[in-house]
């Protein structure tokens, strides 16, 4: 058994256009554009939504998206969950399992970020 959620939507964007892009998300959702410390590939639009991370992360490579962040108390649980649902990994970094939804679309499967409260409260189990 274990839990997961639908915990973040991510504005992907290159590297060199954070700050317009952030600027403009800022605007468009009103809410403040911060630095996240220690994860300097971020920056948080907090409150945008209430019980959702919503961010722009900063691109090496790759064209603008967006992409949803799944968190799991269980890693290979929810991965292997969702890799029977059709998805196929694609790629690992740190505790990050980035995988391709049919259709194409990317998900990333990470540990719990969110208070314990939020995520007991908000997950769903998983027999």
């Amino acid at each position: 058994m274990h839990r997961s959620r639908f915990s973040a939507l991510l504005i992907d964007v290159p590297r060199d256009e954070v700050p317009a892009a952030a600027t403009f998300w800022s605007s468009a959702l009103g809410v403040p554009a911060a630095p996240v410390p220690e994860e300097e590939q971020f920056t948080s639009l907090k409150g945008a939504f209430p019980v959702l991370v919503t961010a722009i992360q900063a691109l090496d490579d790759g064209d603008p998206r967006f992409h949803i962040d799944i968190e799991t108390d269980d890693l290979d649980a929810e991965t292997n969950r969702l890799l029977t649902l059709g998805a196929v990994e694609i790629s690992r970094w740190l505790d990050c399992r980035t995988l391709r939804a049919p259709g194409g679309h990317l998900l990333c499967v990470i540990p719990v970020h969110s208070d314990p409260e939020t995520f007991q409260s908000l997950s769903t189990v998983w027999e």
